[in-house]
């Protein structure tokens, strides 16, 4: 059968985009710059964080490879045949199809935009955080006269400082999740599956992202919303168990809009908590409060885990912590991307610094048929200013707002 490795579909017209050109030439010119500087003549990109990045295409993997190259004078997402003129509807720069007509078309794609660029030897810029290892010897193998090397720290670096066209998508954001928790709390009531729960927070979320940004694709958002035991974990999955009288509860929004996550995490309780459950959660909400004042920018990831680790220590309850104090925000989701040098740990040197964006969301779990058990978490997200940071979450926490009593 001979029939044609790559396409260009050129379906309908351009979809308004996410982004200004300016602020996506911004990016990419970086890119390039950084680029410059370390010597890497061609990068490309895997993974779903760095594509939407650079191209503000957010693809669907389902089994099939998917590839953004950059080179000095070349921008050209590479996508599959299945999803025909989308990606380049929605692509920042260029974008060629491969077809499933011939083995390795994927690789022929990546090869075709080089050679187009005039770039047919050097050093490649490749995600040694991402690309499978299969994946990665397949593209030494098409590319022999290029050596690989890894950009992923680098991109990684770039995408921890976001602009005020990103800080201004994020507040919407933390906006629609402030609406998607109201619509939680009013879903709450004694035999209400978990599930139900967490549609009615999800549906007021994208109807709301629909309206907000009306050109956007509607997918990702979610909501975990736990009860009883199943608040022990930050992240698992709504079931169909029912709310009953005096259990602690966990609403946690996400709202995805064009491959950015903000979220929205509050301890509830639907009933009245025991002495001990409120003991705790009065502690945690201590350890949320102190967290909020510590993010500022000169301050160190590492030296706020530190000290906000100093009050759990106090009330003997560090042992009950579960992960870090927080993360960075931007293009990631609970299923692609993370700013790993961005995370409030103790092992994180990085310091905070103007535009960054971050959480603060302590959590204790007490186990299971122990006085006041549960999962104890609070979520506030702050953008990192000149002088301090903005708080931009505006849903109440704490044991005065969120006891449910119906």
């Amino acid at each position: 059968m001979n029939l044609e490795r790559l396409k260009e579909i050129h379906n309908g017209e351009r979809v308004p985009p996410t982004f200004s050109d300016a602020e996506m030439n911004r990016r990419v010119t970086a890119l390039r710059k950084r680029m410059a500087d370390d010597g890497v003549d061609a990068v490309v990109f895997t993974s779903y964080h760095n594509i939407n990045y650079y191209s503000d295409f957010l693809y669907t993997a389902f089994g099939r490879n998917y590839a953004l190259v950059v080179t000095a004078n070349e921008h050209v997402t590479v996508s599959a045949n299945i999803d025909a003129g989308q990606p380049w509807r929605r692509s920042f720069g260029d974008n060629i199809v491969y077809t499933d007509w011939q083995r390795d078309n994927y690789l022929h794609a990546i090869s075709t935009v080089l050679a187009r660029a005039g770039v047919s030897a050097g050093r490649l810029g490749v995600e040694d955080d991402h690309i499978p290892p299969v994946l990665r010897a397949q593209l030494a193998d098409a590319l022999p006269s290029f050596s690989l090397v890894d950009i992923s720290a680098t991109t990684m670096r770039q995408r921890m400082v976001k602009s005020p066209e990103e800080i201004e998508l994020i507040k919407h954001g933390a906006r629609i999740a402030d609406l998607g928790g109201a619509a939680v709390v009013d879903a709450i009531t004694e035999g209400v599956p978990e599930y139900e729960v967490a549609l009615a927070g999800t549906q007021a979320m994208v109807r709301e992202i629909a309206r907000t940004f009306p050109h956007a694709e509607l997918r990702d958002t979610w909501v975990w919303f736990q009860s009883g035991v199943n608040t022990d974990g930050a992240h698992n999955w709504a079931t169909s168990r029912q709310v009953r009288d005096g259990d602690i509860l966990s609403l946690n929004c996400f709202p995805m809009i064009a491959g950015y996550y903000t979220a929205l995490e509050r301890t509830l309780f639907y009933g009245e908590p025991s002495a001990q459950h409120l003991r705790y959660w009065q502690v945690n909400t201590a350890v949320h409060e102190r967290g909020l004042e510590l993010i500022r920018p000169g301050a160190v990831c590492g030296e706020i885990a530190q000290e906000l680790n100093t009050i759990y220590e106090a009330e003997g309850l560090l042992e009950n912590r579960t992960f870090g104090y927080g993360h960075s925000f931007g293009v990631l989701s609970h299923y692609y991307g993370r700013e790993a040098g961005l995370e409030l740990r103790e092992d994180i040197t990085t310091v905070l610094e103007p535009g960054m964006v971050v959480s603060m969301e302590p959590m204790i779990t007490i186990p299971e048929g122990q006085p006041g058990a549960g999962g104890y978490r609070e979520h506030d997200i702050l953008v990192v200013t000149e002088d301090g940071a903005e708080n931009i979450t505006g849903f109440p926490y704490g044991p005065e707002h969120n006891i449910i009593n119906r």
